[in-house]
């Protein structure tokens, strides 16, 4: 006779009588074990989805159902956006045999004073490269970076979270060779583009997933873009090579809009835009002081905001590196202390330095490896596959 769902007790019964005549009969007396709970069919996936994406990988190698369910485009969407503060940074170094080698640390340990910076190699997709050496694209959007082959002729989009690689179509028909590439996601059609700008201003887009690339209105300059393309708000944004304005590339309409710059207080050494807690931010240096300002409100002039003024080394009284500037900032934790990048203009020698903006210090931190940082990259892990 089948038994019935309400039936709870018949069945441990059966095994707790078994178990005690047994048990008697060598005069113990023992309880069965408990039997485990069942989690709920729909709980799984809100307590995966919460989990690192390095665990995640390993639990597609359990069973069918979970790698269905990690595999997911819907469950892949989900963990990113429980997974903004998983960030990551990416060093990018040159060798003792002067190769880039790429090392990975989570952000956390880097503003921990009391221990050596753990370091995790990645190993991107070289055999894409047909033996050239390659450098990564400051461009990067959900986990996902988008790099160019030294041969500055192939490009490919690089997953390093789950080790997955796309090589994108080349691009041709086009007057000037290509110098910048951008990448970011269109919300209205829910995928990613990236943005290819040749030396004569014509621009051309890859939407992913297919293998072409369309050509859309040149860049309204006549003289070039500066810097890599920054990706905020379902927008690309440049600086005007003259630095009076920024020029954004809206990805959905694909029209183009300019915005107004800070009103800087002093004239300007040198400007950098990038992205801060997802916000469009410019970095402003005057007197080798970096300034970091802020729109908090994309597209809104007045929403400027000027968050720190980062010293230099030798007002901190570290003479051994006076020589080195502040001028960008990669990252902002929650207790204000930055990640800055130091340079040294002559010598072409970087260092990545913590800013406590509470206490007004400067702390370098020392990694596991010894080479001096080529470029950094903050990024966040994800399960989404380029």
């Amino acid at each position: 006779m089948a038994q019935s769902s309400d039936a709870v007790s018949s069945h441990p019964l059966t095994v707790e009588t078994t178990t005690t005549q047994k048990n008697r009969s060598t005069g113990t007396l023992t309880c069965p074990p408990p039997e485990l709970p069942t989690l709920p069919f729909d709980v799984l996936p809100e307590i995966l989805c919460r989990l690192p994406v390095k665990l995640l990988v390993q639990l597609r190698c359990l069973c069918k159902f979970f790698n269905s369910l990690i595999s997911d485009p819907k469950f892949a969407k989900k963990h990113l956006q429980l997974s903004t503060k998983r960030h990551h940074l990416m060093v990018t170094s040159k060798n003792n045999l002067g190769e880039l080698v790429h090392h990975d640390s989570p952000i956390p340990s880097l503003f921990s004073t009391s221990t050596v910076i753990t370091q995790t190699q990645l190993y991107p997709p070289t055999n894409l490269t047909n033996g050239h050496k390659f450098m990564l694209v400051r461009c990067y959007c959900d986990g996902i970076f988008c790099c160019v082959v030294l041969n500055g002729v192939s490009f490919f989009l690089w997953n390093p979270s789950i080790r997955k690689f796309k090589l994108l179509p080349p691009l041709e028909n086009s007057r000037g060779h290509v110098f910048q590439i951008s990448f970011g996601y269109d919300h209205f059609i829910d995928d990613y583009k990236v943005i290819g700008v040749s030396s004569e201003n014509e621009v051309s887009v890859y939407t992913l997933g297919t293998d072409y690339w369309t050509r859309i209105k040149d860049i309204p300059y006549s003289d070039p873009i500066y810097g890599n393309g920054v990706f905020v708000s379902g927008t690309v944004n440049w600086l005007a090579c003259d630095d009076s304005c920024i020029l954004s590339l809206d990805l959905e309409k694909e029209s183009y809009q300019q915005l107004f710059l800070p009103d800087f207080e002093n004239e300007n050494d040198s400007l950098i835009l990038s992205v801060l807690r997802d916000c469009l931010c410019v970095f402003a240096t005057i007197d080798r002081i970096l300034n970091v300002w802020i729109m908090k409100e994309y597209g809104n002039r007045e929403s400027w905001t000027k968050l720190y003024s980062v010293p230099n080394m030798q007002d901190r009284g570290l003479d051994a590196y006076e020589d080195l500037e502040p001028y960008t900032v990669s990252y902002i934790s929650e207790d204000d202390q930055l990640l800055v990048g130091f340079f040294h203009f002559q010598s072409r020698i970087r260092k990545l330095v913590v800013y406590d903006s509470k206490t007004d210090t400067l702390n370098i931190p020392e990694f596991q490896n010894n080479y001096e940082p080529e470029y950094s990259n903050v990024y966040i892990e994800s399960l989404i596959s380029p």
